[in-house]
């Protein structure tokens, strides 16, 4: 029995864990294991309660006495619920998360036991630098970062899976020289700026305004496939995605899976992770069956941009974990599998004040609709103004393989409006008025009266957009599902505050000169429209006839990512982010230099399995195959039945031929890769793999898919598509 044949007897006799659902509601399991405000209320005095509470609303400096008392009440909060131990949570520029865990306990001058977790710990811990992606921003041999805590989103526990659980403190990861080596802390000076901003803003239309906060929901989708069978395919395990693979006879063609009955293993998983994701107060929502077979979704209620975003990472983790429990791997690549649909992380974007206001909301009332179409207009304006940038974000080796396919928004950045609210834009450049008008909610007559009336929406949702319109927010589709969301969000808050810091001081220049305010708002936006409308379309985004009608109105389709990350670079760029103090020339070069290498070092992984793949298990199993024919086709002639002989010769014939190419281009594929690694200027490394080694992939699968149907299906040594996708 081969490993992929006792692999596959394992999987198929998996049965899911016992689940015990916990005694509690929903609502009071919510956030039982984070440090959360009632926490806080509960074991801080009032002063220290009333100084934290300030720190976290309007960023004001939180004192050491102050984090001394916030440190004992954590640890006595910890420790009090299983915790052994403490981490600085931090979010390196490796796209995952990072831990060093200490322990509470300590020994005294005297030798004795003690727990100890002091202020200066909870504010500041020293892990080791030098491991990490810093882009040139420390030299090799220096070690020294910091990590510093992060007093807006709230300190959890996680459970270590073998008893004993870590006190987990988010924090922003600096280097010695108070560069960001994380996402988080250009996030959070992102979202200073555009609250500063967007405030600035409001002010002209509602002086009672005086926070601005964007709102985020990010829809993850991934794969699961049996842990038994995960590990009989080593490109699942180095590369995160299927490298070769022929698509089974029945794949999403029937479109059965879409929202379709959960299995009870997976729903047994999917409700294992949201109990824990709720106890960590993550308020996930919804599940769903996706488009392609063993492709799933999950999706939270909307929060805080900083905190949505520390909740989708930690619920990775938490889901990679649960998935063991399950005897599932969640594959979070954003295209393991060719043929069918690959995965997205839809973020789902928009801006409310402190008076309860989404400002990205239409409404009835003129005067708020100029407030509400102001802030549209001036989020068109700033993404077709960096619309590169925006692309640049979402760039990587995975999600090279979903962006434009026939699932995914193309790499052709563009807005989605809806042809309302086109309309209304229309209306207010030709006659300088807004017609639209809100009125009574339409309802769709279905002629069936025991069936409710169903209300429609403003507009309908285009899911060929990557940047789309969707009644009260912005969805960003094209961001890949492995990728953490502070990338785009941080180029995506930065455009959006240059944008309305230009708003505004046209503003006040025109104000100053004596101009109405109303006038000078429709006359500015009415510019903004005229200069930002070839973005806006409201078509098929994945047909042949955009991405003509694209390169007519001068929009970029930049395919590659090595060329999309160029962006970074520019003056324009650099600009933006010095003049937001987001980050620094060198910060911004720094994140070039990482998402370079981390592009090549993707490729070049690929291509190693690929080869490795190809030669040890694919040609060595043929071989044999081969071998076992050409003794059958032997008996046969010496039995002189020349006709059945004939056939199986010409089998062996067939996979000879593939195996020869096969050889060929592997061979070729090394050489080209060792080219590669061979040059010193990172961009022109990166091009070379890109446009050169990664150009043999295609091929090489190409050989090996018709082998894998030439070849008994007993002997080949690979899971195969049919076995992962639809396994129960």
């Amino acid at each position: 029995m081969t490993f992929r044949s006792k692999a596959f007897e394992i999987a198929q006799g998996r049965v899911s864990p016992v689940l015990t659902p916990p005694t509690e509601k929903v609502a009071d399991l919510y956030g039982s294991n984070t440090f959360s405000d009632d926490v806080m209320k509960t074991l801080l005095s009032a002063e220290a309660y009333s100084k934290i509470s300030n720190a976290i609303r309007s960023g004001s400096t939180i004192d050491r006495e102050v984090a001394e008392e916030v440190a004992a009440a954590m640890k006595s909060w910890a420790i009090s619920k299983g915790a052994t131990h403490y981490t600085h949570w931090f979010q390196p520029l490796t796209g995952t998360t990072a831990e060093k865990h200490d322990s509470f306990f300590d020994l005294t001058i005297d030798g004795k036991a003690v727990e100890k977790f002091k202020g200066s710990a909870l504010v500041q811990q020293e892990p080791d630098a030098s491991s990490f992606p810093s882009g040139g921003l420390r030299a090799t041999f220096e070690a020294r970062g910091y990590t510093g805590w992060d007093p807006s989103s709230p300190a959890f526990l996680m459970d270590n899976g073998a008893g004993g659980k870590t006190l987990c403190i988010p924090s922003v990861f600096i280097s010695y020289n108070g560069e960001a080596l994380d996402y988080k802390a250009p996030l959070l000076r992102s979202l200073v700026m555009l609250d500063k901003a967007a405030t600035g803003v409001c002010q002209f239309f509602n002086r009672d305004v005086s926070k601005v906060t964007p709102t985020l929901g990010i829809e993850q989708e991934y794969f699961l496939v049996d842990k038994a069978l995960y590990y009989a395919r080593p490109d699942l395990l180095m590369a995160g995605r299927t490298v070769f693979g022929h698509n089974p006879a029945r794949g999403q063609q029937l479109d059965d899976h879409y929202f379709g009955s959960i299995s009870p293993r997976v729903n047994a998983f999917m409700v294992d992770f949201e109990f824990e994701a709720l106890k960590l107060g993550i308020p996930v929502r919804t599940r769903h069956n996706e488009v392609a077979p063993g492709q799933f979704e999950c999706a939270p209620t909307f929060e805080e941009v900083n905190l949505a975003i520390d909740h989708n990472a930690l619920l990775m983790d938490l889901m990679q974990k649960m998935g063991d429990k399950h005897n599932f791997q969640v594959l979070f690549h954003e295209k393991p599998f060719a043929g069918i649909n690959g995965s997205g992380k839809h973020n789902n974007w928009s801006l409310s004040t402190d008076t309860g206001i989404n400002l990205l909301a239409p409404t009835s009332k003129p005067k708020e609709n100029l407030r509400f179409l102001t802030f549209l207009m001036n989020v068109v304006k700033a993404v077709h103004d960096h619309a590169d940038l925006l692309r640049a974000s979402i760039s990587s080796a995975g999600n090279e393989h979903r962006l434009g396919a026939n699932e995914a928004p193309p790499s052709i950045v563009s807005v989605f409006l809806g042809g309302e609210l086109t309309s209304m834009l229309e209306e207010l450049v030709n006659k300088g008025e807004i017609t639209l008008e809100k009125g009574e909610n339409f309802y769709y007559k279905l002629g069936i009266t025991r069936i409710p009336n169903l209300q429609r929406d403003n507009t309908d949702r285009n899911r060929t957009s990557p940047f789309c319109f969707t009644g009260n927010k912005f969805e960003y589709r094209a961001v890949g599902s492995s990728q953490n969301s502070a990338s785009p969000m941080i180029i995506l808050n930065t455009i959006v505050a240059n944008q309305l810091l230009d708003f505004k001081r046209e503003m006040d220049e025109r104000l100053a000169a004596g101009e109405e305010k109303k006038v000078a708002t429709v006359e500015i936006l009415k510019r903004y429209f005229l200069e930002s409308k070839n973005i806006l379309f409201e078509g098929n985004g994945y047909s042949e006839e955009w991405i003509a009608e694209a390169a007519s109105r001068g929009l970029s389709n930049i395919r590659e990512t090595f060329d999309a990350l160029y962006a970074y670079k520019t003056d324009k760029t650099v600009a933006v982010f010095e003049r937001t103090g987001v980050l620094s020339s060198r910060e911004l070069h720094a994140r070039y230099e990482i998402e370079l290498e981390n592009y090549v070092k993707k490729l070049q992984i690929e291509s190693r399995v690929i080869g490795d793949l190809a030669l040890n298990h694919i040609v060595s199993t043929v071989v044999k195959y081969q071998f076992k024919l050409a003794q059958t086709a032997r008996s046969l002639t010496d039995l002189e039945m020349l006709a059945e002989a004939e056939p199986i010769k010409e089998i062996i014939r067939d996979i000879s031929s593939h195996v020869v190419v096969i050889k060929k281009l592997v061979h070729e594929m090394t050489e080209s890769r060792k080219k590669a690694n061979n040059i010193e200027d990172l961009f022109e490394r990166a091009k070379c793999y890109g446009s050169e080694v990664k150009g043999f992939f295609d091929e090489i699968r190409y050989h090996v898919d018709k082998l894998e149907l030439l070849i008994d299906d007993e002997d080949w040594p690979l899971a195969k598509y049919r076995e992962m996708l639809f396994l129960e």
